[in-house]
């Protein structure tokens, strides 16, 4: 039988199924070796409380799995947290009684987790948008897609169930348009071009994604836009939604963005990776008008095109309005 996943959403418990092949050696070892995005910390935890069977019993993270044995392991469903409106800032582009559509700054964590149970942006949602509490579940209400805490750019939430249930269904479909600005560390040797590779979670860095042969298909189109003192500005879009993809496809290649510690290195010119979502198309989940918006870099990643001198490849890179380079 097949390795197989059964997964329900972010409020049910989550369960896997595994037959074990040829691999020998522990239990937690094991299910460390599978994609279920579970570091092994809490994989061990899972196993110490009873959540991980060896055919049907209970045992130790020590156990030893053999070719042929059955692994069975259940993650249980989040605790519900105690969300608090908070009186945070957003930049508001849009909103009416179904969606909003903001401006994350940087450094602003879109939901409460390990490290940072409040002063996020679903708190500040909650505190703008009182009636959004519960929708789409009570861990992250009202949101249907997220950025990195130190990726800034244009967001959508839904302000009640039936606008998430729908852009929900868009994003899957992937009839979302997103469209992100990055300064990347080095000159690409193509002006265009699509990288197509497959991202799975890093087996060696269990809280890193990474390109893995067998992972799930990813693709990144990028043009260059601008380039100066060894940085290139890029323009890139999705064609999929993998955790941390430009960043993992971009170091890949051996250009990692600007200020990206966790995929490159940091740099005195910017105190974050420099990533912006810098377009966002939709319809809309009640009128199906379709939505555009488009913003220009952010202050921080346009300080550091105008301290280097960023040369632009064409007119293509600042229209009229000097939405791109907002220089």
């Amino acid at each position: 039988m097949a390795d197989s996943t059964v997964t329900g959403n972010s409020q049910r418990e989550r369960r896997w199924e595994f037959r074990a092949g040829q691999e020998q050696g522990r239990l937690d070892q094991f299910l460390a070796g599978k994609d279920t995005g579970l570091t092994r910390s809490r994989l061990h935890a899972l196993i110490a409380e009873g959540y991980a069977t060896l055919n049907g019993s209970v045992v130790k993270p020590s156990q030893k799995v053999r070719a042929g044995d059955t692994v069975r392991l259940v993650e249980p469903p989040p605790r519900s947290l105690d969300l608090s409106p908070e009186e945070i800032p957003l930049e508001i582009l849009y909103q009416d009684d179904d969606i909003i559509v903001l401006d994350k700054p940087a450094g602003l964590a879109v939901h409460p987790g390990p490290g940072h149970p409040g002063g996020t942006l679903v708190n500040a949602l909650l505190a703008l948008c009182p009636d959004m509490e519960g929708v789409g579940g009570a861990v992250r209400p009202g949101i249907v897609h997220r950025l990195d805490k130190d990726t800034s750019g244009l967001m959508m939430a839904a302000k009640n169930e039936r606008a998430h249930h729908r852009l929900s269904e868009h994003i899957k479909a992937r009839q979302v348009t997103k469209g992100y600005l990055a300064l990347v560390v080095g000159e690409l040797p193509a002006e265009e071009g699509v990288i197509d590779a497959p991202i799975a979670r890093d087996p060696r860095h269990r809280k890193r994604m990474a390109v893995v042969e067998g992972g799930k298909a990813a693709r990144t189109g990028y043009r260059a836009l601008a380039t100066a003192a060894g940085v290139t500005l890029l323009e890139l879009y999705l064609e999929s939604g993998r955790t941390h993809q430009i960043r993992v496809h971009l170091a890949h290649l051996g250009y990692p963005l600007l200020g990206d510690t966790v995929y490159g290195k940091g740099s005195p010119l910017i105190g974050r990776q420099a990533l912006y979502a810098h377009h966002l198309g939709f319809e809309h989940p009640v009128s199906a008008e379709w939505l555009e918006f488009r913003r220009g870099l952010p202050a921080d990643m346009a300080a550091v095109c105008r301290q280097l001198g960023c040369r632009p490849h064409s007119d293509r890179c600042v229209d009229g309005k000097g939405w791109l380079l907002r220089v």
